[in-house]
């Protein structure tokens, strides 16, 4: 049996529209830095790096180095983001598997995300912003709380638990508000949006929005004036331009 080369694999960064092959400036990922070019058929194109089938470790040098290829791309073309650290056994698998095989199912991914980009939007309160505006607000819950002060642990066990649940309801209701009125402002800016998990108590909303090009500097506007507004007891963090991750969900399994 033959023994293939130690770069018979293909890394996989993405999908783009090109009839005509292409070869990129910035080199691929792992440390020989090859050259990143596309495998093409018919007017589909993959995007790849000759590399050893190995499994890549999310390191911040490996990330960078992924992101760095679609972001050469994305100047230029309407992407499919492939997730990171998919490695093809060798091109045919990605010229039969992949652009021959799932043409019609990439060709219509494609002509959903045609000049549009995702944009991401990270909303937090402030410290204690949200606290101290139930206690403000509520008055059932600033009574509760200021009848704990001086009195001993054991003897206020339940107070303090029902404490706990009523700051807890409030502060979700106090989220989805503050959620609902920026999405509000911002999806009738964009295409599509998807909201996702929040993962700390003072973020309000971790949102993606697919938004056309032509449309970025209304949708850049439109944040940067509700930081204006909001901006004392709110925190926006805004990424513009991302390739579509949340909006393309690939699954790649090699026969």
């Amino acid at each position: 049996m033959n023994k293939q080369p130690e770069s018979a694999g293909k890394y996989f960064y993405c999908l783009l529209r090109s009839t005509e092959p292409l070869e990129l400036n910035t080199r691929g990922i792992g440390e020989r830095g090859d050259k990143v070019y596309t495998i093409n058929y018919k007017d589909l194109a993959a995007v790849v790096s000759d590399s050893p089938t190995i499994e890549y470790d999310s390191s911040r040098r490996n990330m960078m180095a992924h992101t760095a290829v679609l972001e050469e791309v994305m100047r230029e073309y309407t992407i499919l983001p492939v997730r990171f650290g998919i490695v093809a056994p060798d091109e045919n698998a990605i010229l039969e598997q992949i652009l021959k095989r799932r043409y019609d199912e990439f060709d219509r991914l494609l002509h959903g995300m045609e000049g549009r980009v995702e944009l991401g939007l990270k909303t937090f309160w402030y410290e204690d912003v949200a606290l101290r505006e139930i206690l403000e607000e509520n008055e059932v819950i600033r009574q509760l709380r200021d009848g704990l002060a001086g009195r001993p642990a054991e003897e206020t066990y339940y107070d303090r638990i029902r404490l706990g649940e009523l700051v807890e309801q409030a502060v979700n209701k106090k989220r989805a508000a503050d959620a609902d009125s920026i999405l509000k402002r911002l999806n009738p800016i964009a295409r599509d949006s998807r909201i996702n998990k929040v993962i700390t108590e003072r973020m309000i909303l971790n949102a993606a929005f697919l938004v056309r090009r032509e449309r970025e500097p209304e949708f850049d506007q439109a944040v940067q004036q509700m930081d204006r507004e909001m901006g004392t007891r709110l925190m926006f963090k805004y990424v513009g331009s991302a390739p579509p991750y949340n909006f393309v969900n690939i699954v790649i399994k090699w026969d």
